[in-house]
């Protein structure tokens, strides 16, 4: 194992030794390579640069006790890059090809998982895009799929403790039936002026509203958001927020913990109704929200009163962390360990 600060990592990258490569040519894909080099060769005319055909994940490993390295529903992981694939006519990667290549950056880079009980975890990025050239608009014929790793620490500061989160409205992050639901950069470029206004702010992150009323909740800069109240974990439906694999667990762990849950439009004025609200993610799992300013009207709500976490987060928190890390019995089924 490499010596590091584990226990104060931030949320960024670091290099590693290897990463894996994979090429979509003539048809097919080909074998997966591996790479020392953190660089590579792209056409100065490819898709991804001109036409935006580039997709993500974001995804962990997780050192437990035991000392066994586990992944969490990289199956699903794989299931929405191939939807984003789809949604921008890119070649799509098979779940046995994702798979092979996720388990085998993990192996080759095993020394930098970082040690269990430093609350870091090992990054995994897997990257797909438009490698072939075209000057046209129109898909490429040929792409690339990479995956690099880095050890990471919490994705805010704070960690598991309340987050400031500002309402902008003079930017949208997506629209109903443009790309908001696929894991794509231009969404996340899109919502680069939200993210710098909210810093200036003194704020975390941005929450964004519907692109179309300004009236319901979309997203909390690349995290779902969700609320708590009336033993009910609810959690925005929309056309243009992407569907978390994180969220789709903690809707799992709610309902085993007895709660209700609905997943419906939530109008900004229901924010002073809610008992807990918080942000969940890969990155950051959850990260409960002690303020959110509405940035243009002066409005401010208020959560987490005595400066710690609502019981339910916490609780929905401690059990998704305790299955990621093997301390708590996988009863879904959701981890995969690393021979």
């Amino acid at each position: 194992m490499v010596e590091l600060d584990w226990k104060n990592l931030p949320f960024g990258y670091i290099k590693t030794d290897f990463n894996v490569r994979c090429t979509y040519k003539d048809g097919k894909w080909g074998e997966l390579e591996v790479s020392d080099s953190e660089y590579f060769p792209i056409h100065i005319a490819a898709t991804a640069l001109h036409y935006g055909q580039e997709a993500f994940e974001g995804m962990k490993a997780y050192r437990g006790k035991d000392g066994k390295v586990r992944l969490f529903r990289w199956d699903e992981n794989a299931k929405r890059m191939q939807r984003s694939a789809e949604g921008i006519l890119m070649a799509k990667i098979p779940d046995h090809l994702f798979h092979d290549a996720v388990v085998k950056a993990v192996k080759l880079n095993e020394k930098f998982v970082p040690p269990y009980g430093t609350g870091a975890s090992l990054y995994i990025r897997p990257l797909l895009f438009g490698s072939g050239a075209e000057v046209g608009v129109r898909p490429a014929k040929e792409y690339t799929f990479i995956i690099f790793v880095t050890p990471v620490g919490p994705y805010f500061k704070e960690g598991f403790n309340p987050v400031r989160i500002a309402i902008v409205r003079d930017s949208d992050r997506a629209a109903p039936l443009g790309t908001g639901t696929l894991k794509v950069g231009g969404n996340y470029a899109a919502s680069l002026r939200g993210v710098e206004r909210a810093h200036k702010a003194g704020y975390g992150s941005p929450m964004y509203l519907d692109a179309k009323e300004k009236k319901y909740i979309d997203e909390i800069g690349a995290a779902n958001f969700f609320g708590v109240k009336n033993n009910t974990y609810i959690t925005p439906k929309s056309e243009s927020i992407l569907p978390s694999i994180t969220n789709m667990s903690l809707i799992q762990l709610a309902q085993d913990l007895g709660l209700k849950v609905e997943r419906r439009p939530i109008a900004e004025d229901e924010l002073s109704s809610f008992e807990e609200v918080g942000a969940c993610g890969t990155a950051a799992v959850i990260s409960p929200i002690g303020e959110i300013a509405d940035l243009d009207s002066g409005k401010v709500y208020q959560y987490c009163k005595n400066g710690k976490p609502g019981p339910i987060s916490t609780k929905l928190y401690e059990t998704l962390v305790g299955i990621q890390y093997g301390d708590v019995e996988d009863r879904h089924s959701w981890v995969t360990i690393i021979e």
